[in-house]
């Protein structure tokens, strides 16, 4: 790093104050409207959705951690929250005795099936609406910069 840090000038500011409060904002107003409608926390619905969706249903412990950006103990104690209710299982690998999957029950995936259409009305309604067609493309090329800006950057 730097010995003199590299302030943000005024417009710099304006970006990351306005982002930081449209994202803590957005996420936090999702999660109460997703718990609310359906009793899933939001860690719930973004386990449950990633693995239905990316994994189908079954999932490496650590990949599902990675994917998340979560620590392998939140991990753990997420999935261990919902083993408890039914809405996953953990399954020892048989290649990596140190490994596991996490696995989507028949009760995790009615779950999901049932938040995923209210969630996504959220979205649109919160998100999607706001914005011209035109404006969510170049929101999307943008966070996508972000995101890919990340991966060649050090922690």
């Amino acid at each position: 790093m730097n010995a003199t840090p590299r302030w943000l000038d005024p417009d710099q500011k304006a970006a990351w104050d306005s982002f930081i409060r449209m994202q803590e904002t957005l996420m936090g107003r999702l999660s109460r409207l997703v718990q609310s409608d359906s009793g899933m926390s939001a860690s719930d619905f973004i386990v449950l959705h990633n693995l239905t969706e990316t994994g189908g249903g079954r999932m490496r412990v650590l990949e599902l951690a990675k994917l998340l950006e979560w620590e392998k103990s939140r991990m753990s104690h997420q999935t261990t929250r919902m083993m408890k209710r039914g809405l996953v299982v953990r399954e020892e690998c048989p290649e990596d005795a140190r490994g596991a999957f996490i696995v989507v029950t028949p009760d995790g995936y009615k779950a999901i099936a049932e938040a995923a259409p209210i969630h996504v009305e959220h979205v649109r309604r919160l998100f999607i609406d706001a914005l011209t067609p035109n404006q969510l493309s170049t929101f999307g090329r943008l966070s996508q910069r972000v995101s890919d800006h990340m991966l060649n950057q050090l922690d």
